[in-house]
């Protein structure tokens, strides 16, 4: 009888939290972009430029330096982007973004491989609970 009396309570027990419903808040996710151009013109006369596409829709950009100077590819410069770069994505990162997908895009600008970009696109997105009222 002891037995049958447990079996019933445990029973009881899972059935009651089997029916039970866990209220989760509604989350939604808000995106942003940080794009990086940089150029691959000789002699340093390009343009590299890195821009961040808020949630609300606002732009900011930051100078970038050019891949090639007078002399040909500039390391210095590649190290100098490479820098802001991480530090950006690591100030966003900090703040609760996540990283969900890089693209990257070479463009070369005629058939003789002088001139055109690098370009990479970084998604972030952040979770973003809306109340329940």
């Amino acid at each position: 009888m002891k037995k049958i009396i447990i079996v019933l309570v445990i029973a009881l027990g899972l059935g009651s939290s089997a029916f039970a419903q866990e209220v989760k808040p509604e989350i939604s996710k808000q995106y942003m972009q940080i794009t990086t151009v940089e150029s691959v013109v000789a002699g340093g006369l390009g343009r590299s430029k890195m821009v961040i596409t808020n949630p609300d829709g606002s732009q900011k950009e930051i100078d970038l330096e050019n891949l090639f100077s007078l002399a040909g590819i500039n390391f210095k410069n590649i190290r100098q982007n490479e820098d802001k770069i991480l530090k950006t994505l690591k100030e966003y990162t900090d703040s609760n973004w996540k990283l969900d997908q890089v693209t990257s895009l070479t463009l070369s600008q005629n058939d003789s491989g002088s001139g055109g970009i690098f370009m990479t696109r970084y998604l972030l997105s952040k979770a973003e609970e809306k109340k329940a009222f």
